[in-house]
């Protein structure tokens, strides 16, 4: 049976752009969805990274993205896992080609190139698909709907540490790491899913104060972070960043503290719900505790099991059945309130949101 949507008959194709460490993930999220989506094509500039996701895939192999886009692979979605100051061009690109784009974190790290990337998806009639895995986290998910309940009342302060290391050897590894124009430092690279989940779940942000600071890496960018918040509806908040915990990664936690409630997320990577208390008992608390999970083995993969998730949204919403939780517009939100951050470390300001340019 045929419809006017051709996905509705066939698995969704995605190409994968960029096959170093966040790939594996995208790869077993799209295996996952076996029957619905189908990975059709990888693209490296490295050729022993191309090489091992043929091998691993067995998807057609493409040295560059322009090759890519002239192949016959036919991709519906190009998934740019590459470094973060090459996703504008790349999405432009992959628009103009008349391909929906879906972008890692962050989707840039200019905001001026973010707003460049919604437009150009805009203009060419694409869906702009932004990952934001952690929002989907069965813990991130039970807070969510504990705020959206209301069961918090009022919230007071609510405060993000991400506590990780990285050491001199994981920058080295890969010369991008740690540059401004490609990665940006904590904050930017691996603290912007904390601060997009600060902002969706107690936002919008009103203010921004940060510090930044190079302490221990030999980069450009830094690997320490402090920012102050003060939220939309009047409380506080602050977001704690570090890659220089020794000897690995300690915490990646939120904590919600409310006028009925208190509530943290903790673990290596808000895996694990420390505390929940609330001034009325609900009968899904019972359940509370099971929204945890073991990250496995040596603390495991820091990325969470989100991924799966993510995709299952953009292939709902590219076969018209639902509407895209993240996309562009939603990305922006996050890479706004890390530009405020770094203008304010740079400026030593208060700096107010929306950004003025």
């Amino acid at each position: 049976m045929s419809s006017n949507n051709p996905l509705l008959d066939r698995p969704v194709r995605f190409a994968l752009v960029g096959c170093g460490r966040i790939a594996k993930n995208h790869i077993e999220a799209i295996q996952a969805h076996a029957g619905r989506a189908e990975l059709v094509a990888v693209c490296d500039t490295k050729p022993e990274h191309l090489a091992a996701a043929v091998a691993l895939t067995g998807a057609t192999g493409y040295a560059s993205l322009d090759a890519l886009l002239a192949g016959h692979s036919a991709p519906d979605v190009v998934v740019l896992a590459t470094p973060s100051g090459l996703h504008p061009q790349q999405a432009i690109q992959v628009a103009q080609a008349g391909l929906h784009v879906l972008s890692e974190k962050p989707m840039a790290t200019k905001f001026e190139e973010g707003m460049a990337m919604v437009r150009a998806c805009r203009d060419a009639g694409v869906k702009l698909f932004v990952v934001k895995q952690n929002r989907l986290n069965a813990t991130v998910q039970q807070v969510k709907q504990a705020i959206d309940q209301g069961r918090f009342g009022r919230i007071f302060l609510s405060t993000v540490n991400v506590f990780w290391t990285r050491p001199q050897s994981y920058y080295d590894a890969a010369p991008w790491r740690g540059r401004w124009d490609l990665d940006g430092g904590a904050f930017m690279n691996q603290a912007s899913h904390y601060v997009d989940l600060l902002d969706w779940l107690v936002g919008p942000v009103d203010s921004v104060h940060a510090y930044t600071a190079t302490l221990d890496r030999d980069i450009e960018a830094e690997d320490t972070g402090v920012m102050s918040v003060r939220l939309r509806h009047g409380g506080l908040g602050s977001i704690n960043v570090t890659m220089l915990t020794y000897p690995q990664n300690l915490e990646g936690s939120i904590t919600i503290l409310g006028e009925r409630g208190t509530v943290k997320i903790g673990g290596t990577a808000v895996n694990k719900i420390e505390h929940w208390q609330f001034a009325d008992t609900r009968p899904e608390d019972v359940a509370v505790q099971a929204a945890s999970y073991e990250l496995g083995q040596g603390g495991g993969s820091i990325y969470g099991f989100g991924h799966p998730l993510y995709y299952d949204n953009v292939i709902k919403t590219l076969r018209g059945e639902a509407n895209a939780e993240v996309d562009g517009y939603e990305g922006l939100r996050s890479l706004e309130i890390l530009i405020a951050a770094y203008r304010s470390a740079r400026d030593g300001q208060r700096v107010g949101l929306p950004l003025v340019f």
